[in-house]
């Protein structure tokens, strides 16, 4: 049984975790599962966005606790290979947007973090859950804290206390809190925009929100001044001008 699904159409690739009967938890077949298909749609030139989605009630409840129990002291547990995702995610050079219907825990919220874009309805849940196991945030950390306020890290983190979408979306787990009726149309509306940009310049846009300045402004100015003219004449970018001037959409916005 598939444990991650994925469709496309029109230059978006909904990858869906669908293991409701554990509420969609990190096991380690459903993250390769889920690797398998980010490494898809990376070598897919028909795809542009990602959706991650899912199915059931539940966006993802966290590290698969029964399968982490059954492992041995000297056995990899799947938090480990968690960090494998995160990467995978973090790393992915096409724009990825999360879409979530439903409550959130531990990794799911590293999951969360990871994607560029998060919308969630105003009533889904989320916690860092960790300290009220005995373990920590320490893997989902890194697209985590990256994206929270530090206050609000300080109390979530320490507390494992739950917090609504709204408040995610105030401290910026999340990009924008909807209704759950409008959930949909909000996904669909910012990937109708993501297809408008270059393929190249996405990726690249990505790296500059990613990059670490130089020691000085003056140095910093010059990688970006190089950088920006090398986008303006490539291909893409001489492509995207002459859409601009003729007023056509460029070529390659999926029809």
């Amino acid at each position: 049984m598939e444990l991650v699904r994925t469709a496309t159409a029109a230059g978006v690739t909904t990858v869906t975790l669908d293991s409701p009967a554990n509420r969609n938890a990190l096991s380690t077949p459903l993250m390769r599962e889920l690797l398998a298909a980010l490494a898809g749609a990376l070598t897919d030139p028909a795809v542009r966005v990602v959706v991650l989605s899912h199915t059931g009630p539940v966006f993802c409840s966290g590290a698969d606790l029964k399968e982490t129990a059954a492992a041995r002291a000297d056995g990899r547990v799947p938090a480990e290979m968690l960090a494998d995702v995160l990467a995978a995610i973090w790393e992915f050079p096409k724009p990825v947007l999360a879409r979530i219907a439903g409550p959130a825990r531990a990794g799911g919220l590293g999951l969360i973090a990871a994607a560029d874009l998060a919308v969630c309805t105003r009533d889904a849940t989320f916690a860092f859950s960790e300290v009220r196991l005995g373990v920590i945030p320490a893997v989902i950390s890194a697209t985590v804290l990256p994206r929270l306020q530090a206050r609000a890290a300080a109390e979530l983190y320490l507390t494992g206390d739950g917090f609504n979408g709204i408040r995610a979306a105030e401290i910026g787990l999340v990009t924008a809190a909807v209704p759950s009726d409008r959930l949909d149309a909000t996904v669909a509306g910012y990937c109708d925009s993501l297809v408008r940009g270059g393929p190249q310049a996405l990726a690249g846009t990505k790296q500059l929100l990613r990059r670490r300045p130089r020691d000085t402004v003056r140095a910093d100015l010059a990688d970006l001044s190089a950088t920006s003219a090398g986008y303006f004449r490539s291909a893409e970018g001489r492509e995207g001008v002459a859409a601009f001037r003729e007023k056509r959409p460029a070529n390659w916005i999926p029809q």
